[in-house]
């Protein structure tokens, strides 16, 4: 019988050092390890391998000239990935500072670290322990187009409704951009005068709220300060855990035979 299942390709995460006994590099491990609760040196060169790879594509577009449309389409690219981890500064926007960037930017972007630094947790190692235990909620942004319900537009004194539900008349707001003299929106942004920007529907936008259990997660700037206990956590909230609820019962039980014990004497 033919398997017709997709066979899984899984690529590499790390790779392991050439020189396995080199002690300038074991001490610089073992320090970064400790530095940021990290669990193995697995997790050092994970990150090692990621940082290469993005270095190795800078360095690949850095040879093309300055005004070659792939160094300009993809560099362009990187840079606002990078800056949207908050790995790179915005005032740093090239490709030769990508080349100068350090292990250490990107372990500073993990959730574990922001869990410590936002002081959830009393150290390191404990913002691991709520990571894994379910205690930590992350809310996921993004930039999504408001939803348009209807808009007035005045072009050469002529009034033109468009009532939709979708995104459809966006690109119809674009090629007529230019002769556009006033545009009325459902959210409170009054009358827009001018050129119309597509940028003016533009709205940050809570997409979720996750608990997320994976330390090494990488942190937005744009979501850092929504990192929160979970609502159901006994931190956030949420009832006590299984073994103080059983401790709880211990003592209300003792009680209640103190209690009764008291009533037979008397």
């Amino acid at each position: 019988m033919v398997n017709g299942r997709i066979p899984s390709v899984y690529s590499k995460t790390y790779v392991t050092p050439r020189r396995p006994y080199e002690k300038a590099r074991l001490d610089q491990e073992l320090k970064i390890i400790g530095e940021y609760g990290l669990r193995n040196k697995r997790e050092v060169w994970r990150v090692k391998y990621t940082l290469a790879k993005i270095r190795k594509a800078a360095r690949e577009l850095l040879t093309l000239e300055e005004k070659d449309q792939k160094r300009l389409f993809e560099g362009n690219a990187l840079l606002r990935r990078l800056v949207r981890i908050g790995v790179l500064d915005e005032g740093r926007m090239k490709l030769d500072y990508v080349l100068g960037l350090k292990i250490e930017d990107f372990l500073e972007r993990r959730l574990q670290t922001q869990v410590f630094k936002l002081g959830l947790a009393k150290s390191i190692h404990h913002a691991r322990v709520l990571i894994r235990q379910r205690h930590i909620r992350y809310v996921f942004l993004d930039l999504k187009l408001c939803q348009l319900f209807w808009a007035r537009i005045l072009v050469n004194s002529t009034m033109i409704i468009l009532i939709t539900i979708g995104l459809k008349p966006l690109k119809m707001f674009i090629i007529y951009s230019v002769i556009l003299t006033s545009v009325k929106l459902p959210f409170n942004c009054g009358y827009i005068t001018g050129p119309f920007d597509k940028s003016m529907l533009l709205r940050p936008k809570i997409v979720r709220k996750q608990v997320v259990n994976v330390p090494s997660f990488i942190v937005r700037l744009d979501s850092q300060k929504h990192i929160d206990f979970s609502l159901k956590s006994p931190f956030g909230g949420g009832r006590p855990g299984r073994v103080k609820r059983k401790n709880l019962r211990k003592a209300k039980t003792a009680k209640d035979d103190g209690n009764a014990a008291e009533e037979e004497e008397d």
